[in-house]
């Protein structure tokens, strides 16, 4: 079952001649109206990050804001992020709401991988995905022998998919438990020794190099940026420069994520929006190598747009460790630290993806 062996037919999104029922949010709740109880209930903006969800509220709202019904999917406009929703939730203003009787969650996938080709045309700043450009907005979908949308057929490709990455994980999975051990017992934090240690005392800090839209080459090779999201790659690349490192530690000098860091294990190559972290010693050990992007990262809160984590402030920057001695941290217990949660992880994910 494959998408070429199908018939595929162009579809109004919505409106009169539309294949769903759209409508504005029915909340729009600006968030400093917001009744801030805790709750179960999500809060969703124009985010593209965390299906769209910005925190969780209670249901004691102001009964003027109503609230969204699940299994539909919703639309940022001028950010144009599509999302499903299984549950039901609070918005922010300017998003979307698209309904049908069919949609769940896998059909839901597929839908939003076709819908999200079309949000491609629209863009910030006055040709945003507005109620009127989606209806306007046709979208492919496989059809059945009536020429109606197959969704069954989008519902068991979604599956066979879901199925395989089930499997593929599962592999993966007792792959990693197998190479890690088992739990080793070890002090909690609360009962070893921490000391400040500057991060140029176990590390060098080196400057990124820009690759600029009109040098860069389409490839498989991970350039790092300021971002926040996927693991702070911007684009993927076949250009090489002397940053090229594997087994290193980014650390985003401006922007909004100026202090995220992440951890490297592939070769990459590393942009002057970052700053890139190779430790002096254990550099080849994942687990050391997480738990002390762990520690750079907490001290983000220190910096911000106008005051930059540049080269010599990351050197200068003193992150807190397990002490071995005045000189040396403890490696090893930062390793069997992070291998213990990491087993521990995989074995609740087995768990969970074999029911």
């Amino acid at each position: 079952m494959t998408l070429n062996d199908r018939k595929w037919k162009e579809f109004f999104i919505a409106g009169d001649k539309g294949l769903f029922d759209i409508s504005s949010t029915a909340s729009g709740i600006d968030k400093n109206k917001l009744n801030m109880e805790d709750g179960d209930i999500p809060y969703l903006t124009r985010s593209n990050e965390t299906n769209g969800i910005n925190l969780f509220i209670s249901d004691k709202q102001d009964p003027k804001w109503g609230m969204d019904e699940k299994n539909v999917i919703t639309i940022g406009l001028d950010t144009q992020t599509v999302f499903y929703q299984p549950y039901k939730f609070y918005t922010g203003q300017n998003i979307q709401v698209l309904r049908h009787q069919k949609i769940d969650t896998d059909i839901a996938m597929f839908i939003i991988s076709m819908l999200k080709v079309q949000m491609e045309k629209f863009n910030w700043g006055g040709n945003g995905a507005t109620l009127g450009r989606l209806c306007r907005t046709k979208m492919m979908l496989p059809v059945d022998e009536n020429g109606d949308p197959d969704w069954a057929f989008m519902e068991q490709y979604i599956q066979d998919i879901n199925e395989e990455k089930r499997k593929q994980y599962l592999i993966y999975c007792k792959e990693q438990l197998a190479s890690m051990g088992d739990v080793v017992s070890i002090k909690p934090f609360s009962e070893i020794e921490w000391k400040p240690y500057q991060i140029s005392s176990i590390a060098q800090v080196e400057s990124g190099k820009d690759i600029y839209d009109a040098e860069r080459i389409e490839g498989d090779l991970p350039y790092i940026t300021a971002g926040v999201q996927n693991n702070g790659i911007g684009y993927f690349v076949g250009n090489t420069n002397k940053t090229i490192s594997q087994n290193a530690i980014s650390v985003s000098r401006n922007g909004a994520g100026v202090g995220s860091s992440f951890y490297h294990e592939y070769p990459a190559l590393y942009s002057n929006d970052c700053r890139k972290v190779v430790l002096n010693d254990y550099n080849e050990n994942k687990f050391v190598s997480l738990f002390i992007t762990n520690q750079i990262m907490i001290q983000r809160k220190n910096y911000n747009y106008s005051r930059k984590m540049g080269t010599e402030r990351l050197k200068k920057q003193k992150i807190m460790l397990p002490a071995f001695d005045e000189d040396m941290p403890d490696y090893e217990y930062m390793e069997q630290y992070i291998k213990n949660l990491m087993i521990k992880k995989y074995r609740a994910y087995l768990e969970y993806v074999e029911k």
